[in-house]
């Protein structure tokens, strides 16, 4: 083969690896971002949970403190 050929193939070689590299980088990021999803998902359900039971739960700890008597 000749040295330029080798050349190509070393070049096409290395290029396909830094492919590969910054591949699953790009899937490490987006698994950050698929964790992140999640926990707003779980962020809003809580606030939403808070809100429709807001009051009852204020009345639980109220029941509470009030026999603690405090």
């Amino acid at each position: 083969m000749s040295e330029r050929r080798w050349y190509i193939l070393l070049s096409n070689l290395y290029l396909k690896l830094r492919e590969l590299i910054h591949r699953e980088d790009d899937e490490e990021g987006q698994g950050m971002v698929e964790y992140a999803l999640i926990l707003v998902l779980i962020a809003v359900v809580v606030i939403v949970v808070l809100m429709l039971l807001g009051n009852q739960i204020q009345n639980v700890f109220s029941n509470i403190s009030g026999g603690l008597g405090t």
